[in-house]
C-alpha cells in the first residue's frame, strides 16, 4: 500500500466513471494499455482484485468501490490544497451575471477594502447560469437563480421587488406601478425579452390565461437592455438590476403582483480561494446591515 500512488487512484475513478477501459483512457489522455497496466499495478499493490473484467462495460468490485470512495476523498483534498495555493497569489473572483447586491454593492466592496488590503476583490461578470463558478472564473458569485450543480453550495441572502423594463415610449412606462396582467394585455403586447442561461424572467410567472404570447431568447443583459430600449421586448427583473443597469431607452417600473425573487451567494463545495469563508462573512453583514 506505500507504494499506491495518486496516477493509480486517478485511473481507478475515471474508470469507475468512464465505464469501459477505452473511454477512461480518452478522459485520462493516455493509451489504452498504459492504462490497463496502471490498473495492474494498483492491484497488485493492494492485493485484491478492484476491477470486475468479466463483461464489456467494467465495474468496481465491493473492494475497488471502498478504496475510490476514499481515494476520490483524496483527490478532492489534493486539488482543493492546490488551488488555495495558487489562490493565495491573485485575487478572490465575485462573480455575477446583470447585478451584484443591488444597493449594498458600493457598501461591500468598499467595507471590504478597508478591511482587508492585504485580499484584494475582482468583480467578474460571466454570462453563464452559475456567473463563472462552473468554470473556475469566480470563486464567489451573487445569483438570482439557483444552480444546478452538485459542486455548488448557495445560501438565500434576501429578496428584491420584480420590475418590469419597458421602452421609455411604452404607454406603461410613466406608471409607478403596474400589473402582470397589463403587461400582456391589449393587440400590440410585446414579446417577454427572457435569458435562459441566467434570467429570472418567465411565462410561468403569469397566469396560464394572461401570459406573454411570444418570448424572444437573449444572451446577455446587455443585448436584453438593447432589445428593450429599441421596442423589441418586454423585461421582467429582479430589482437589483434596475439599481445596477441604467439606460436611455429604457424605464422600469415596479411590478405590484409578480413573487419577489431571491438572492443566492454560491461557492464551490471546495472553496478555490483562501479568503472565501471571510468574504462570506462579508457578504452576510453587508444584507443584514
Amino acid at each position: 500500500m506505500d507504494d499506491v500512488e495518486l496516477r493509480h487512484l486517478r485511473a481507478l475513478d475515471a474508470v469507475a466513471a468512464a465505464g469501459t477501459i477505452t473511454a477512461a483512457a480518452a478522459r485520462l489522455h493516455m493509451t489504452q494499455p498504459a492504462l490497463s497496466r496502471t490498473l495492474a499495478q494498483l492491484e497488485t499493490r493492494v492485493g485484491v482484485r478492484l476491477v470486475d473484467r468479466s463483461s464489456r462495460h467494467l465495474a468496481l468490485t465491493e473492494a475497488g468501490a471502498t478504496l475510490l470512495g476514499h481515494g476520490r476523498a483524496i483527490l478532492s483534498h489534493l486539488d482543493a490544497a492546490l488551488a488555495d495555493t495558487r489562490a493565495v497569489s491573485r485575487p478572490l473572483r465575485l462573480g455575477y451575471t446583470c447585478a451584484v447586491l443591488g444597493q449594498q454593492t458600493v457598501p461591500l466592496l468598499r467595507a471590504w477594502r478597508r478591511t482587508h488590503p492585504g485580499t484584494p476583490l475582482d468583480v467578474v461578470r460571466r454570462d453563464n447560469g452559475t456567473a463563472g463558478l462552473a468554470t473556475g472564473d469566480a470563486d464567489v458569485a451573487v445569483l438570482r437563480t439557483l444552480p444546478d450543480d452538485p459542486r455548488i453550495r448557495s445560501e438565500a441572502l434576501y429578496t428584491e421587488d420584480r420590475v418590469a423594463a419597458l421602452p421609455d415610449d411604452h404607454p406603461l412606462a410613466g406608471r409607478d406601478r403596474v400589473l402582470l396582467a397589463e403587461l400582456t394585455a391589449g393587440p400590440q403586447q410585446l414579446p417577454l425579452a427572457v435569458w435562459p442561461e441566467a434570467g429570472t424572467a418567465s411565462p410561468d410567472l403569469w397566469p396560464p390565461q394572461a401570459r406573454p404570447a411570444r418570448t424572444v431568447e437573449v444572451g446577455n443583459v446587455d443585448e436584453w437592455l438593447n432589445l428593450i430600449a429599441t421596442g423589441g421586448a418586454f423585461g421582467l427583473a429582479a430589482a437589483g438590476t434596475a439599481e445596477s443597469h441604467g439606460h436611455p431607452g429604457v424605464r422600469f417600473v415596479r411590478v405590484s403582483d409578480a413573487p419577489p425573487a431571491t438572492v443566492y451567494v454560491s461557492y464551490p463545495h471546495h472553496p478555490t480561494h483562501p479568503g472565501t469563508p471571510e468574504f462570506l462573512t462579508a457578504v452576510r453583514e453587508a444584507v443584514t446591515g
